[in-house]
């Protein structure tokens, strides 16, 4: 059986770069069929003010879907599958399950309408061929294209590269052509809509095929070397290129010849360009390369599909040809749908279909996105930040309505197929393998989704600050709060709490004031969190019962944030500063990072008069788990308007490599984290280089250590030396390792997903070896059947005694034979156990206990 992790290395060893990878293809598949066969007859048909409208349109979804693709591709390590893969790991595998086959039969159909315009172009040139001829051309047009879609991507990049420069020669002579027979009176005339055109909707299907290629690039990411930075470049140069020729080429159609000229002669371009021979050649360059790239991309689709083993019945579509890592049984598929779809042989409908599918994928795509940025998960740091999630949302609605518009029945029957396979795969689908953003979502919706969220796996792509804070001193509650908040993120949930020592019901009523001033608090300062008060006889052990205790289901805190003892050293209890320790290790050791803020009535009043654009946080980094939690809090203050402009910077001392290396190994570990700060190497972390370098900062984070009963800075040394001389400060311990760079397929989903695999294999291994022990058994049994039959008729000397000497030799081996398939088959069954108990020991961790559907 063909294992998903090699497949998925294949795919991710990608060679291709920008202008290869993704502008090319993208590019190319924009400048096709529609360009120089259907344009003219757009424009001609709804007149040049609405055809610009219907231009502007379809291109105002592709750049919005583009921003949202180019989002959500900078945020993940893209692998193969493109659109499918990005929908997948951000909606789910029950959106993405339904949305790859729809982009699959897209992709397949498109290789079917663009060797339809290949044929229409070479039956334009024999017009007195049978009405059959443009059929059958198509079809050998998708057996060429086969050949160069076996052989692999390599293959196909060289081809497209001849396309170009072919294109680029037709669209010269037309645009040569275009300026000599220039009348601006025709452009007048040309201008108003026919009285007999087409209706708005029904053009606007036909021409919007013509813009959607610009997925093309983001459909061969497992083929790129660097997707996060070639998909977001590529598509964003082919869109914007080929829109300004698209506009150009209308405005030329309309001032050179008129409207009904252009709506009944498919090849006006042609008459237009100074050398016809270019157009004739980018005619069947243009769709070849178009139906080369969507030849490309729909197996890919497929066969990531597949190593995601959501649909049973495709499972053997994701083998790939070796070394190449080319998905040949997904060619073989997609080169049959196209030759099914061929048979319809009417180039309009077909491109009715096809914007039909494209239009479901784009706005799932746009949605995703808006989806994704609405979790406010602090893994959601996409490389890409001109986006808006309200755009995402618009560019969804207006592919909804898109399609409505086009064929309001056809639009209804599609949405609710894509929901009919969303429901079967809810029903039916076995565990998820990778994280999506769902479980963040769930944490964000707490009141509607908070049972849904306890069901998925934990990801380090969903950790948020549980934000457990004790505000014992009432004086400086506001400062906390306010700080409790910042380091939230608005990502996270924060309980504040406040525990009244005493019993009975002095106690009760001290509880009741409490509980109210300290919801003032909140109130007042208008943060979201929630208030805990608790009595108790005795503070510590009240703590180590809150600390457990605390929260519900997902939302167990994380982290506890406390003020710092202060000058007095006394702790959050009025006790003494051993028994502070004591209770930081307390929390320490329950598995609680721990945060302690530090502040005084100046520092704090010299924060809050520091402008927004000049102030800067810095973070003294050491490259370990604390490092990372105090940079993704310090990330997290920058999410809030206060900070909103903030400056980051990260300081770490010299580990003898030199100061630029070490620097650049920094901001090497900032770009991957995909946080935005300055590094700057400073000698050592001792007291006095601490308050040289941060003195003049807005804020500080500083790691913490607990020694022999005492808190100790980075140096094993009192802070007292520094913390008296810094601004508003805060000391992180951590106490879990947090991953600023996961991706999708690690953890526990990951892990029950190949546990899942391997427990098939081991009962279909386990299966065999019975199957053929139990074969062994009865040819043995025949064997001494026949022997008996011999020794009874040896008596009588009717058999030789040589006979019956061979038959016992030849039941000895079958004997050997069956005992050695007999142990096979007891350790295949030991194999096979022990594999179901890895499964039982992870399952319960996941949203279902199912098994995965046969």
């Amino acid at each position: 059986m063909n294992k998903p992790r090699s497949t998925e290395a294949t795919l991710s060893a990608g060679k291709l770069g920008t202008f290869a990878g993704v502008f090319t293809p993208s590019i190319l598949t924009i400048l096709g069929i529609i360009l120089f066969l259907r344009l003219g007859y757009v424009v001609g048909s709804a007149g040049l003010a609405r055809g610009l409208v219907i231009i502007a349109l379809a291109n105002a979804i592709s750049v919005i879907t583009s921003i949202s693709m180019s989002a959500v591709a900078t945020n993940l390590k893209v692998r193969g599958g493109g659109d499918y893969y990005l929908i997948s790991r951000t909606l789910g595998l029950e959106f993405g399950g339904s949305i790859g086959l729809v982009l699959f039969f897209a992709q397949s159909v498109s290789i079917a309408f663009y060797c339809i315009g290949f044929a229409e172009a070479v039956a334009a040139f024999f017009p007195h061929m049978h009405p059959l001829t443009v059929q059958l051309i198509a079809v050998g047009a998708v057996a060429f294209l086969l050949i160069f879609a076996w052989l692999g991507a390599d293959w196909a990049t060289r081809f497209q590269f001849i396309v170009m420069a072919l294109l680029i020669a037709a669209l010269l002579s037309f645009f040569i052509g275009g300026i000599r027979s220039w009348d601006s009176a025709l452009l007048s005339a040309n201008w108003a809509s026919p009285e007999n055109g087409a209706p708005f909707w029904i053009l606007f299907a036909i021409f919007f095929p013509a813009v959607t290629g610009f997925t093309q690039g983001v459909s061969m990411s497992g083929d790129l070397a660097d997707p996060g930075k070639s998909i977001p470049l590529g598509t964003f140069l082919a869109v914007g290129i080929s829109f300004v020729i698209y506009f150009a080429v209308a405005v030329l159609f309309a001032g050179s010849l008129p409207n009904p000229v252009l709506s009944s002669d498919y090849g006006a371009m042609k008459t237009v360009s100074a050398v016809g021979f270019f157009i004739d050649a980018g005619v069947i360059a243009a769709t070849l390369s178009s139906a080369m790239a969507s030849f490309m991309g729909a197996p890919r689709i497929l066969q990531s599909l597949a190593v995601d083993r959501i649909f049973s019945l495709l499972t053997p579509f994701a083998k790939v040809s070796e070394p190449s890592g080319n998905p040949r049984r997904g060619v073989l598929l997609s080169a049959g749908i196209a030759f099914v779809t061929i048979a319809l042989g009417q180039l309009n409908l077909v491109a009715s279909v096809v914007s039909m599918f494209f239009l479901i994928s784009y706005g799932l795509l746009n949605y995703a996105t808006y989806f994704e940025a609405r979790t406010q998960s602090p893994s959601f740091r996409p490389r890409f930040k001109w986006f808006s999630p309200p755009l995402c949302l618009l560019g969804f609605v207006i592919c909804l309505g898109a399609m409505l518009a086009i064929d309001l029945k056809s639009g209804a029957a599609a949405i609710a197929m894509l929901f009919a396979v969303y429901q079967y795969l809810k029903r039916t689908a076995g565990p998820a393998r990778w994280a999506d953003s769902a479980r963040s979502h769930h944490l964000q919706q707490v009141r509607q989704h908070l049972l849904a969220a306890g069901e998925d796996p934990e990801h380090a792509r969903d950790w948020r600050p549980q934000l457990l804070v004790f505000t014992q001193d009432s004086t400086r509650r506001g400062p906390l709060l306010a700080f409790a908040a910042w380091i939230e993120g608005g990502s996270g949930f924060t309980e504040a709490v406040q525990i009244v020592e005493g019993e009975g019901s002095a106690a009760k009523k001290a509880q009741d004031l409490a509980h109210r001033t300290l919801a003032e608090a909140i109130a007042f300062g208008r943060h979201a969190m929630f208030p805990l008060t608790v009595s108790t006889p005795d503070l510590t052990l009240a703590m180590g019962i809150l600390i457990q205790s605390s929260g519900i289901g997902p939302l167990r805190p994380n982290t506890v944030v406390l003020n710092w003892m202060g000058e007095s050293a006394k702790s959050i209890s009025g006790i003494g500063a051993y028994n502070y320790v004591k209770n930081l290790r307390l929390i320490f050791r329950q598995g609680k990072n721990l945060v302690v803020f530090r502040m005084d009535p100046e520092s704090w009043t010299r924060l809050e008069a520091e402008p927004r654009e000049g102030r800067r946080i810095d973070v003294w980094w050491q490259g370990n788990a604390t490092s990372r939690l105090m940079l993704l809090l310090a990330h997290l203050m920058t999410r809030n308007e206060p900070w909103d402009k903030t400056t980051l910077r990260v300081l770490t001392s010299g580990d003898g490599m030199g100061i630029e290396a070490e620097k650049e190994k920094l901001n090497k570990i900032l770009e991957d984290v995909r946080i935005e700060a300055a590094a700057e190497i400073v000698e050592n972390f001792d007291a006095d280089t601490i308050v040289q370098q941060s003195a003049d900062a807005t804020f500080v984070f500083l790691p913490l250590k607990i020694e022999q009963n005492r808190i100790a800075d980075p140096t094993g040394k009192s802070f007292e030396r520094s913390l008296p001389r810094l601004p508003v400060s805060a000391l992180v311990m951590a106490a879990e390792d947090i991953d600023l760079d996961a991706a999708p397929e690690e953890g526990l989903a990951a892990q029950v997903a190949r546990a899942t695999d391997d427990l098939e294999a081991a009962r279909k291994k386990a299966a065999a070896a019975e199957k053929v022990a139990a074969d062994k058994k009865a040819a043995l049994e025949t064997l001494n059947s026949r022997l008996e039959a011999l020794e009874v008729k040896g008596v009588s000397g009717a058999v030789p005694l040589d006979a019956r000497k061979g038959l016992k030799e030849e039941i000895k081996d079958a004997e050997s034979g069956a005992e050695k398939a007999y142990r096979r088959a007891v350790k295949a069954k030991v194999k096979a156990d022990d594999a179901e108990k890895t499964v039982d020991v992870l399952k319960p961790g996941l949203k279902s206990e199912k098994e995965p559907s046969k």
